[in-house]
């Protein structure tokens, strides 16, 4: 083991490839702090989190003053004790988005550092579950896109090997149902569908929805209520066939434990950065595995697919490519399933000299011992 030296730190903010709207907000960039850890010896471990255009400075400030200070001396390798001792040092802002950014910046950084030093990949040190998982893409059904934009964007998705595409809900019922219909009757009955309302709907609108969306036979109906709303989520799941997915918005694991206690969901979707690191998400789909219940985690592909080869509850990979412009290499995808790094570390090959051009300014902060 080897003590901590040096934590700096940086924002890139990113801009979406394609125009982004859901059913309560459009995308317009991607702020993304990125954590660099360096132990007595040398070994540099390199983290990050995201948010949807707000917030970012406020995460950087919280790592810069009170979360990069406290490393410094550390053992790097005692990872839950360090993600254990941070928590309770923001006790007083957790659990909450930023807290949990911050925490997932600093985290999925000294996972990186552990999986360097031992000269073995995430998806490895993490369980080995799997060498590869299924794919399906978002980046085509927006909620401002035409039905022929839609079935276009899905039969491209089908014909390059996805195991399906996810559809944005939230016009009225109609629109959607003949959206839905129309790329069913294109794609016909061996490509799934999934379909993202974005907290968007009341429980009564939503019970009645589902029942519409289940002609089409979507995969899952993600997000369909607000997320602390977990009594509605008990009466949506017990009203429809189809399965109800939670968990972007979810930041800690006990409020995945009460969603699987009271059968809330039937799909755990546990975001890296929102839950708070590799640490929590890990523990989040173990539990979800106690439940049978299946892992297909929220966005950030390039670190989720190794998370998701690791536990054997992953089932799929959301495809929305991001980092593209900051990594000198793309996530490896072969016949519609994306294949884990078999590299030491997260997997994720940082383009630093692109970070630097693209770093925001006044962002930048070292903290050394």
């Amino acid at each position: 083991m080897a003590r901590i030296v040096r934590v700096e730190g940086l924002m890139v903010d990113l801009k979406p490839k394609v125009k982004r709207t859901d059913a309560i907000q459009s995308f317009v960039s991607q702020e993304t702090p990125i954590i660099r850890i360096e132990d007595a010896d040398g070994v540099v471990g390199t983290g990050y989190a995201y948010t949807i255009g707000t917030g970012g400075p406020s995460v950087m400030k919280l790592l810069e003053r009170s979360l990069a200070p406290a490393l410094i001396g550390r053992e790097a390798e005692t990872i839950e004790k360090i993600w254990r001792d941070l928590l309770f040092l923001t006790h007083a802002t957790s659990v909450g988005a930023i807290t949990s950014l911050a925490l997932a910046a600093i985290d999925t950084a000294l996972w990186d550092l552990r999986c360097r030093r031992a000269s073995l990949p995430l998806y490895l040190a993490a369980g080995g579950a799997t060498d590869k998982v299924r794919l399906y893409t978002t980046e085509g059904g927006w909620l401002h896109l035409s039905i022929e934009a839609l079935v276009e964007d899905a039969l491209a998705a089908k014909a390059a090997g996805f195991g399906g595409c996810k559809i944005k809900v939230g016009r009225p019922i109609a629109e959607d149902v003949a959206r839905l219909a129309a790329v069913r009757e294109a794609v016909g009955a061996g490509f799934e569908i999934f379909t993202d309302a974005n907290q968007s709907f009341s429980v009564d609108e939503a019970v009645r929805r589902a029942h519409h969306y289940e002609a089409a036979d979507i995969g899952w109906l993600e997000e369909p209520l607000p997320a602390d709303n977990i009594d509605g989520h008990v009466r949506l799941t017990a009203s429809t066939s189809t399965p109800i997915a939670v968990g972007e918005s979810l930041y800690s694991v006990s409020h995945f434990r009460e969603y699987l206690q009271r059968r809330a969901c039937s799909i755990v979707q546990v975001d890296v950065a929102r839950i708070g690191g590799i640490t929590p998400w890990l523990k989040t789909a173990h539990l979800a595995e106690s439940f049978n219940v299946a892992v297909c985690p929220h966005f950030l592909m390039e670190l989720h697919v190794a998370l998701s080869s690791a536990v054997p509850n992953g089932r799929w990979l959301e495809y929305i490519p991001q980092l593209d412009s900051l990594i000198t290499s793309p996530m490896t995808i072969r016949d519609g399933y994306a294949v884990p790094s078999p590299e030491p570390g997260l997997g994720i090959d940082w383009d630093f000299g692109r970070i630097a051009k693209a770093t925001v300014a006044g962002s930048p902060f070292e903290v050394r011992a």
